[in-house]
């Protein structure tokens, strides 16, 4: 297709500041443009996107792809960051095999409809896998409710161990309806746990600082929601399924990350 001399200057204009010619040495610079050079890039441009509206949803799902890239680089970097946050066992509970060759770690919250259904799923992987260790972390981001439920959970640590507390962390979670602090107490003292020994320690210093830790935590993990898993160098949100994660727990033990290529 033949062009005007005015659009093949449009169109140089056009290229050469896509191109960066603005940075190059001032011998190489091309004459600058005169006020009606500049509106026939504007108008070509304007043609060109009028006449060619998919280029604009082409341009915003490129943009898209980096952006996610991009998120997925950061993420990937703030969990090499975080290694020994996220396994701490002052801010977690350590649930499966404490000497586990794979870990996978659960931001949770009390209130989750979704993380009740994920429970289930890591219930199952716990007593499939022997070589599993499960990090759980309190990361109450529902509302006033959570927050006491995580209290009462986190001060019971303190009381419950090993087997006892992660069963009474499976019917906590199981425990139909909101679940405030007066719940989650009524299932600790099901559980064993001294209550008045538990008001004191869930109103201790230490209990409030693991809560804050561990939502500080997820912000720099980038975290939105729950439940969301660490495996290996990813993080997988949502109730994904048993299946899933165990595929990413095998590739994790396969290759050392939680997507092994080729």
């Amino acid at each position: 297709m033949l062009l005007s001399p005015l659009r093949r200057l449009a169109m140089a204009g056009l290229a050469a500041a896509a191109l960066g010619f603005g940075a190059m040495p001032a011998k190489a610079q091309a004459p600058a443009l005169t006020s009606e050079q500049r509106q026939a890039v504007v108008d070509l441009v304007r043609e060109t996107l009028l006449k060619n509206p998919e280029l604009i949803q082409e341009a915003m799902v490129e943009l898209e792809r980096r952006n996610q890239l991009a998120q997925v680089e950061a993420q990937r970097n703030a969990l090499s960051a975080e290694k020994a946050s996220l396994v701490d066992p002052a801010t977690s509970v350590i649930a499966g095999n404490p000497q586990g060759d794979v870990t996978i770690v659960e931001f949770m919250d009390y209130n989750c409809g979704f993380c009740k259904r994920a429970m289930e799923d890591v219930n199952t992987l716990v007593k499939a896998d022997p070589k599993l260790k499960v990090v759980i972390k309190d990361f109450p981001i529902l509302g006033p409710d959570s927050v006491e439920a995580s209290r009462v959970a986190i001060a019971a640590k303190a009381q419950l161990q090993g087997q006892k507390y992660w069963d009474f962390h499976l019917k906590l979670m199981g425990t139909k309806g909101r679940i405030n602090g007066a719940k989650a107490m009524e299932v600790a003292k099901e559980a064993g746990a001294d209550i008045e020994r538990l008001k004191k320690d869930m109103e201790a210093p230490a209990t409030r600082a693991v809560i804050e830790h561990t939502v500080a935590l997820g912000d720099r993990l980038g975290l939105t929601g729950t439940p969301a898993f660490v495996i290996g160098d990813e993080v997988v949100f949502g109730a994904v399924g048993a299946p899933a994660l165990k595929q990413k727990i095998e590739s994790v033990r396969k290759c050392g990350k939680a997507t092994c290529s080729g």
